[in-house]
């Protein structure tokens, strides 16, 4: 007769988990370490960031975007990452037209083609598929695989839609993070417990009992980002992140937004300290460089020009944004070039912004281009240079 299987407790004690960020060998202190941290924001969804028609060869593909990466590590860039969208068909509209990589899957494949790079996947965590051992046990071994370079970009999703393809009513919003705190809570104790670990969570409708995953994370944990301006997402970030991605609470224009970065950064840094942690600030912006100021304002108004308003019902407000005044023009028009921020200008002026975006309090920009491929190799070619004699890169 076969013994009775011991008893488990609903929950066992949390141990406490390192930050990546606290081994000085690891990647993610060796992009720390960088007085300005660089990424790339990965076009692996159709259109890129911009709803524009003007031709170019941005290209949602495996291999164009492994190019991209492959670039960006020759060029001494620190991460890249990806968003993560589910759609029904058509997408948005227009230039976005819902064709996209799955983010996790692309950044893990690339963990095979890099070498010194972090990949950071967006991730939802409440959508259907992902259960916490599941999602531990993938994650400690693409950190194992990468040696330490993976990382997640952690999301909990927000539009209806992608809700109901799963089966279920959009979650209220602060609700979605307590969930996601519980589902984190779970997989981080998943990756630093030395025995079998139980859990019970209040919201969540997964449960652990006896669960044990090896192989275990290399430094701690991997990186951890997330998205955030609300209340709740500042707070899960101050608890969780290492890095948070903000957006300017001013909107996509540079000036507007050097004024009330400094202040937004802050807020997000005091309340990682009052939970006895460090967080890094992370930033957006579209670059749009060419040799010359004018030129690269006649690349931007191009762009502009060629606005695809099938794809603008993505945002809050439509089309007849181009038929109002000068603010709506304005909106649509950013919403044209994309990015949380633009910067237009020559080398020596989108070198200038970077830096001014530096002294605002933000650790590190995640650029977004609209013709990828050479726009980052100009970017590589002719404003990189200026950021390490700035002493941003090093």
């Amino acid at each position: 007769m076969a013994e009775p299987r011991a008893s488990t407790p609903a929950s066992t004690p949390f141990v406490p988990v390192a930050s990546p960020a606290a081994f000085s060998d690891s990647p993610v202190a060796r992009a720390f370490a960088q007085p300005l941290m660089l990424g790339l924001f990965l076009p692996i969804q159709a259109g890129g960031w911009s709803a524009s028609t003007l031709p170019r060869g941005t290209d949602w593909s495996f291999d164009y975007n492994a190019a991209l990466v492959e670039k960006c590590e020759a060029l001494g860039f620190d991460l890249v990452f990806a968003l993560s969208q589910w759609l029904p068909k058509g997408g948005y509209g227009g230039v976005f037209d819902g064709h996209a990589l799955d983010s996790f899957m692309t950044l893990a494949a690339l963990t095979a083609r890099t070498e010194r790079i972090i990949l950071a996947a967006t991730t939802h965590v409440l959508y259907g598929p992902w259960h916490p051992l599941h999602f531990a046990k993938f994650t400690a071994t693409l950190d194992h695989i990468s040696r330490g370079r993976w990382g997640i970009n952690v999301v909990t999703g927000h539009r209806a839609v992608e809700h109901e393809m799963f089966g279920w009513n959009r979650i209220e919003h602060d609700r979605r993070y307590e969930m996601a705190a519980e589902f984190v809570d779970a997989v981080q104790q998943l990756w630093a417990q030395p025995d079998n670990f139980s859990f019970e969570p209040e919201l969540s409708g997964w449960r652990l009992q006896g669960a044990f995953v090896t192989p275990k994370p290399r430094y701690g944990r991997p990186l951890l980002i997330n998205a955030t301006g609300s209340d709740a997402g500042i707070d899960f970030a101050a608890r969780y992140s290492d890095v948070v991605f903000l957006t300017s609470p001013a909107g996509p224009q540079i000036d507007r937004a050097l004024e009330a970065l400094p202040a937004h950064v802050a807020r997000v840094k005091a309340a990682a300290r009052a939970y006895g942690r460090e967080v890094r600030s992370l930033i957006n912006p579209m670059v749009i460089c060419r040799e010359t100021s004018a030129e690269a304002r006649d690349y931007h108004d191009a762009i502009v020009a060629h606005a695809d308003e099938g794809s603008f019902h993505r945002f809050d407000s439509d089309a007849h944004a181009w038929r109002g005044g000068f603010e709506d023009r304005a909106k649509a028009a950013s919403r044209a070039v994309g990015g949380n921020i633009a910067i237009v200008g020559s080398p020596e002026e989108v070198a200038d912004k970077i830096i001014k975006l530096h002294a605002a309090g933000i650790d590190g920009v995640q650029l977004s281009f609209y013709d990828f491929q050479p726009d980052l190799d100009f970017f590589g070619e002719c404003v990189l240079p200026l950021l390490h004699e700035a002493g941003l890169r090093r």
